[in-house]
């Protein structure tokens, strides 16, 4: 088997896949080869896999038997299936896909090296599973972009949500230490990053390993870190959050107003069989706290609808929460049973009709809402991170700090990628912002 040098990896999910994506770019990268945005030019081909949502299995193996015809062409090809469906199918994905090469799990990422280097040798490797122990070699990512830097601080999840799959496919909690956090950290400002985000499946749960600090104090060290000019964290487990996290968005102006707090349902009752750990009123008295640490937070939520047992009462109770809340977005989800979770056994599952119905009805209402809210924004200055091109010619794109997407001009060239620039707004759409890039600078 011939070696390889140019790499195409295609990924799926969440941020934490993302940077999963890059840990591996940056494995092969040390090993000379290069990335290539053409799967046809590519001699491995990596598929970084979600598993969150139903079907997610039936679409993979959809994707790979596209990667075996490009085998045909080329049979020294390698094929890596990566990520979580790779967590959950093991064996079963070398048994129904003759051409695929190796199956590598979430929590096995930095052992891709030592894979291919066995499939060089003609095995076909099966890496998944989670170690007692894995190192995070965090100096060989190969970061995508220059306007954000994400450091996972905690992997895995031990929450149990019987809707959720994620604790099989990443496992169990797994912390990594303050010092290695920090260190990252700095290394991404030494490298011009002026944003960074912490990442976990619950990230407000993190614990030193074998001290007593916990993610209130690692929010207080990151964002006292000189250069950190924004700092956001995701995803927040509602149950977890404490008076002195929620005093941090008060005590650092670099934390950015906006928090991903899921939900998932206004009904007690759901709450309770989907074994969330908190009421209704416990999460609204939270965002209570946090709204008046922080006036100008923006909060976006994850919902289920048609979760087993759902009456029209209890959708009610969804829909006056987030009308009451008015949440700055919403990811709004069918429900979608998964293998191996408990809430498939629960009784009355709710018909797919109603399901779309409900779901088709909460989006409706949280338009509304996106809408009012982003039109009270038109007329304002605010400092945007720029992260791409605009939605017309000539435009450029880029993030506020409560995380809305602006489409803006510059009228006298480019600002370039990875920095902040004073935006006027001009006009406000549910889902964007539109305006014009300032000569003077304001504030980040």
């Amino acid at each position: 088997m011939s070696r390889s040098n140019r790499f195409y990896i295609e990924t799926w999910g969440c941020q934490m896949n993302e940077l999963d994506s890059q840990r591996l770019a940056g494995q092969l990268m040390r090993q000379g080869m290069t990335p290539t945005r053409s799967v046809q030019e590519a001699d491995i081909v990596l598929l970084n896999s979600c598993s969150v949502r139903e079907k997610a299995e039936h679409k993979v193996f959809s994707r790979l038997g596209r990667y075996r015809l490009f085998k045909k062409a080329n049979p020294d090809l390698i094929i890596g299936l990566c990520g979580c469906v790779a967590q959950q199918v093991g064996e079963r994905a070398l048994a129904r896909v003759p051409d695929l090469d190796f199956v590598l799990g979430p929590a096995r990422v930095g052992e891709l090296g030592d894979v291919l280097a066995r499939r060089h040798q003609g095995e076909r490797v099966v890496a998944v599973g989670f170690p007692e122990r894995a190192d995070f070699d965090y100096d060989s990512i190969s970061r995508d972009g220059t306007h954000k830097g994400m450091v996972t601080v905690i992997e895995g999840c031990n929450k149990n949500c019987t809707f959720c799959i994620v604790p099989q496919t990443r496992g169990p909690e797994r912390c990594r230490p303050i010092a290695q956090i920090l260190r990252e950290v700095e290394q991404l400002v030494e490298q011009g990053f002026l944003e960074i985000e912490l990442l976990g499946q619950t990230v407000n749960h993190w614990r030193e390993p074998g001290g007593e600090q916990d993610f209130a104090h690692l929010l207080d060290r990151v964002a006292s870190i000189p250069g950190v000019e924004r700092l956001r964290f995701v995803t927040s487990y509602p149950r977890d959050f404490t008076p002195p996290m929620v005093k941090q968005f008060a005590r650092h102006p670099n934390i950015c107003p906006y928090l991903h707090l899921p939900v998932q349902s206004g009904s007690d009752r759901i709450l309770r069989l989907m074994g969330r750990g908190y009421t209704h009123g416990e999460y609204r008295e939270l965002v209570g706290q946090l709204r008046d640490a922080r006036p100008d937070i923006a909060l976006s939520t994850d919902i289920i609808v048609g979760f087993p047992g759902e009456t029209d009462g209890d959708f009610f109770e969804t829909l006056e929460l987030v009308g009451d809340l008015r949440f700055s977005s919403v990811f709004a989800f069918k429900f979608s049973p998964r293998p191996g979770t408990a809430a498939p056994r629960l009784d009355s599952p709710v018909n797919e009709e109603t399901g779309s119905r409900r779901l088709q009805e909460l989006l409706a209402l949280q338009e509304s809402i996106q809408r009012e809210l982003n039109e009270s924004l038109v007329g304002t200055e605010m400092p945007v991170l720029v992260t791409g091109r605009g939605n017309e010619p000539g435009a450029q794109a880029g993030r506020t700090t409560c995380h809305r997407i602006v489409h803006f001009h510059a009228h006298n060239g480019d600002t370039p990628l990875g920095s902040i620039t004073p935006v006027r707004i001009e006009k406000a759409n549910p889902h964007s912002l539109l305006g014009s890039r300032l000569l003077s600078s304001i504030s980040s």
